[in-house]
């Protein structure tokens, strides 16, 4: 079955800390992205381990607005390239050797107006702002890994 492309893969050790771009990372179930904030505040039972945007909706969102910023900008954890985010809860996604569940979409915070006028509008509209997920399955991913839906069993 072909999939999307991860595209980036972005993390931040604090809640409005700098974002560090890497280009392989650890996940865990415990804590989702290693150094990332937010998959180890209620491990187990966190729904937002994990935040991933398509390169498409951020570039639309641009578009929308007039403005050329970086996706990392949005705060996402992964970018994914040529894969339409399931906008349904429960579906699972495999992401290189991780599987991953996604549990809500990831509505646009007021920050994002701090960042450009409009943004959070713009962000809005059919899960452009990305999607939220947990870690079912853990593993190592990479920048270039490849996205697919995993099949219920």
């Amino acid at each position: 079955m072909a999939g999307g492309v991860l595209r980036g893969i972005a993390r931040h050790a604090f809640s409005r800390g700098p974002i560090e771009l890497v280009q392989a990372v650890r996940v865990t179930v415990e804590t989702g992205i290693d150094g990332d904030f937010r998959g180890a505040l209620k491990p187990g039972r966190n729904k937002r381990q994990v935040s991933l945007m398509e390169v498409g909706d951020w570039a639309q969102a641009m578009t929308l607005i007039g403005h050329d910023l970086p996706w990392w900008e949005r705060r996402a954890n992964l970018l994914v390239e040529d894969f339409d985010l399931p906008q349904t809860t429960g579906v699972r996604v495999r992401v290189g050797e991780v599987l991953l569940q996604i549990t809500k979409e990831c509505d646009p915070c007021s920050r994002m107006e701090t960042i450009a006028e409009g943004l959070r509008a713009a962000l809005t509209p059919d899960w452009r702002g990305g999607a939220l997920a947990q870690v079912i399955e853990g593993g190592m991913i990479r920048v270039g890994d490849t996205i697919t839906l995993e099949q219920p069993r």
